[in-house]
């Protein structure tokens, strides 16, 4: 059989899947991903950046990591032969193997060990029926996380949309207003300068605020997703392997995420304000030659309100 590789464990795992390296590529920050990995989180990343040190990467397509695939290809080629081999975690005190599993400790024991006084009528079980028991309770703990995380996702795919939208919003607003301007120019410098401003500043402060909402996120998201595969791959560890780490697995999968704010109408720029009777508004100045308007649709909330005068 072949030597081990020079590497740990820990250092041939992809910090996305947390899984071994398949075809690893390497970022210049010197952090390694699996491709697939990798592409799937630019691919919902608002840039491309390191999931780790958060460094924005210039390239597309990164190197591929071949020394680093080696290392992988040789470990996972040895630890399917020792699995062949039949090999088996025993216990450290009576090297004798792992058949029942503590409910009152929680850990795994050996036939020897349910005779001591450390385990003197306690609860056991088998550690395949143990490990059934604690797999249909994360499973259970799992479902609200798979259902916060979609709840997020969906959230962030509204911010994305309202930042868009934001953005628009304040182009056509800017649009419209020079428009009107246009007409009466030499007159309305002052006002359109000091309209232009208050837009610009009320678009540069809602688009700030739109995109700390989606930082934050994407931050819960991400969060949530390491927590979920965290988990997932646990549970697909063999059962002594999953029983060993079961308490930290389930105080894991306690992580709490808050529910973003609702977004409301106050998110978007405010086009009534700045719109809304801007003729008559302007013109009153002029001997009231411009007929008012009492009220303006608003497109934010697809209704009639009151306008509001600048």
């Amino acid at each position: 059989m072949a030597s081990s590789p020079a590497l740990p464990e820990e250092d041939l795992t992809c910090p996305v899947c947390l899984d071994i390296f398949t075809e690893p590529v390497l970022l210049k920050c010197s952090h390694s991903f699996c491709e697939a990995c990798l592409q799937r989180h630019w691919a919902q990343a608002v840039s491309r950046e390191c999931p780790v040190c958060r460094r924005k990467s210039s390239m597309e397509l990164p190197p591929r990591n071949l020394a680093l695939k080696n290392l992988c290809e040789a470990f996972s080629k040895q630890r399917i032969q020792r699995a062949a081999a039949g090999s088996e975690a025993l216990c450290t005190l009576h090297g004798k193997k792992l058949r029942l599993f503590c409910l009152e400790d929680e850990e795994p024991i050996c036939l020897v060990c349910q005779t001591s006084e450390k385990h003197e009528n306690h609860k056991l079980r088998p550690v395949q029926e143990a490990a059934l028991k604690y797999k249909e309770e994360l499973q259970i703990v799992l479902r609200p996380l798979q259902k916060k995380l979609q709840v997020l996702n969906e959230e962030k795919m509204q911010r994305d949309q309202a930042a868009v939208l934001i953005k628009s919003q304040a182009q056509e607003t800017e649009r419209q207003i020079k428009s009107e301007f246009e007409k009466f120019h030499h007159f309305l410098q002052q006002k359109e300068a000091a309209m232009m401003t208050a837009l610009k500043e009320e678009e540069q402060q809602k688009s700030r605020a739109m995109k700390e909402e989606i930082e934050k996120i994407t931050k819960d998201i991400s969060c949530l997703t390491h927590t979920i595969r965290a988990i997932e791959h646990e549970m697909k560890a063999d059962d002594i392997s999953f029983l060993q780490s079961c308490r930290a697995t389930k105080s894991r999968a306690q992580c709490k995420v808050k529910d973003p704010e609702t977004l409301t109408p106050e998110a978007y720029i405010n086009v009534a304000k700045y719109l809304g009777n801007l003729k008559y508004k302007v013109w009153e100045k002029m001997l009231g030659i411009v007929q008012y308007t009492p009220v303006t649709l608003d497109p934010n909330t697809k209704g009639v309100c009151s306008s509001t005068q600048t």
